[in-house]
């Protein structure tokens, strides 16, 4: 482990999570092996916050999300539950014993034609058209790079996707992947619909011994833990596993950092959900936020972060997004920003609504991929200055500026990196022919190559908007009949459970009232 890095341990659960988790990974991997020149300074982001350091049986070192994975039976494709990196003791056992060996085999899913070769060649297609191949790192950085032959490039397709683990291309550790055997992902039967069935399942001593014997072989190998980020399924009894988990944390770690990820796959109008595309959204959205606390130099810690959006009895905050970020050949970030006239800079990503007409009490904000040269207005002497923000000297003033501007008594933390969101295969091709491999507007014909990386715009953001939303959700919620709901009878939900958190909702809708931001 990196001297000084502030350990982050990730809990993924739910399929969609899945989905969300492994595009996050994947971006993580493909920042990994990006390529950059021998004297370039370390990167900004520390990696050392989400992977940790091991080593195989065999004395390979390995790199691997510091990761507790929990889904259903039936939700691994041809991933195997231990990984592929270090050796299945249960056939070493078998290899052991000497007498008569009986074997059954369970079908698996087929393969998904194209990402086995980028899983074997373990690397990344760069700019210059050479496929690098990453051996495993010492944790002191991003991993060295050699030069092999390039396989054919991988762009998944909607109809070869089932499950999250078809497109993941990161190794895990035998610790990471935890299969629930007493629901299934597929079928009619059998699936974990309600908050109390998911609530259940860590009180049940078995499977909350095995969740505590993976948070204690995680954390015990942390010099510098600042917390837990927990991405998780809102529209199943996923939901109830988490805040399950997030109580167990909070006994078991208190005065640590807990943030949770509620995810929802995205409304779609016209045919079936598209959980590859939306899931690879919101993980760019992810890798964007939750940049202030993986930083190398001067992180805002975890607990910070969640202290200065929750405050006042608060405890969430909406996310919102602009992937890519856009800038037009010659444009600079003020002459972008000041391009949006008075509208926000990013679109919002929670089910909130429009934020127009709200208040918001305290926001995060985070811009990433611009090159430094375009941070700010390189007017000729004399050119009458468009705007305020034409006039900053740099590019973090620049956004400092802008959000003043926005909102002059919102309480705003900023951030501004250079390095880009990775968006490789097997991401979806999800942008306009207009963009160069960079993310960037270009002028004349379409490139032709494929979008590599992006500059993106994400925030967080407390604001009244949720004084709406949480009060809709309880008035919703009011009517729901549980008796009608087997999942909910067959976990224990009394409706005098359901009118607790009702309560208990429509208290936290009022910590939202506009008016109720910060004091002086």
């Amino acid at each position: 482990m990196a001297g000084g890095a502030r350990e982050v341990l990730t809990l993924q659960l739910g399929h969609f999570a899945g989905f969300v988790g492994a595009h996050w990974w994947n971006q993580q991997d493909a920042a990994l092996c990006a390529p950059t020149g021998a004297e370039e300074p370390p990167g900004e982001l520390c990696p050392d916050v989400l992977y940790r350091t091991g080593r195989t049986p065999h004395g390979q070192e390995t790199y691997t999300p510091r990761l507790i994975l929990m889904d259903l039976k039936g939700s691994l494709s041809s991933l195997k539950q231990e990984g592929g990196l270090y050796r299945d003791r249960q056939l070493d056992a078998a290899i052991a014993w000497q007498g008569k060996l009986t074997t059954h085999r369970e079908e698996l899913y087929p393969q998904i034609p194209g990402l086995q070769d980028l899983l074997s060649a373990e690397g990344v297609l760069s700019s210059d058209g050479i496929w690098r191949v990453k051996s495993i790192p010492n944790g002191k950085g991003p991993p060295p790079l050699t030069t092999a032959a390039a396989p054919k490039p991988f762009t998944p397709t909607e109809d070869s996707i089932r499950v999250w683990s078809d497109f993941l291309r990161v190794h895990l550790h035998p610790r990471s992947i935890c299969m629930i055997q007493k629901y299934n992902h597929d079928g009619e039967a059998g699936r974990l619909e309600a908050f109390g069935q998911g609530e259940s399942i860590l009180k049940e001593p078995r499977c909350l011994e095995d969740v505590e014997d993976r948070l204690h072989f995680y954390v015990e190998e942390c010099d510098h833990l600042q917390g837990f980020q927990i991405l998780c399924d809102l529209h199943n009894g996923f939901s109830g596993l988490g805040a399950k988990a997030a109580e167990l944390l909070r006994d078991e770690y208190s005065g640590r950092g807990i943030i949770t990820w509620g995810l929802l796959p995205g409304p779609y109008s016209r045919g079936p959900a598209l959980p590859f595309h939306c899931g690879a959204i919101l993980a760019t959205a992810l890798d964007t936020v939750t940049a202030p606390y993986r930083l190398r130099s001067s992180p805002v810690f975890m607990a910070h972060l969640a202290d200065m959006l929750n405050f006042s009895g608060k405890k969430v905050a909406t996310a919102a997004a602009t992937i890519p970020f856009p800038l037009a050949p010659g444009q600079s970030l003020p002459d972008a920003l000041v391009q949006l006239g008075g509208a926000a800079a990013w679109t919002p990503l929670s089910a909130c609504g429009s934020p127009s007409g709200t208040c918001c009490f305290a926001q995060s904000v985070v811009l990433r991929g611009l090159d430094r040269a375009c941070h700010t207005s390189h007017l000729a002497p004399g050119t009458p200055l468009p705007s305020p923000l034409h006039a900053c000297a740099t590019g973090e003033d620049v956004l400092a500026q802008y959000l003043q501007q926005q909102q002059p008594t919102v309480r705003s933390s900023a951030h501004l990196l250079l390095a880009p969101c990775m968006v490789a295969p097997p991401y979806p091709q999800l942008f306009s022919p207009g963009l160069s491999q960079h993310g960037l507007i270009v002028d004349g014909p379409p490139p032709g190559a494929a979008v590599e990386s992006i500059p993106a715009l994400g925030a967080l953001c407390s604001s009244s908007s949720l004084n709406r939303t949480l009060g809709d959700l309880a008035r919703e919620l009011t009517k729901l009949d549980v008796r009608r709901w087997a999942s909910f009878l067959a976990a224990g939900v009394e409706q005098g459970d359901l009118d607790e958190a009702l309560q208990e909702l429509r208290s936290l809708a009022q910590c939202y009232r506009s008016g109720g931001g910060l004091v002086d």
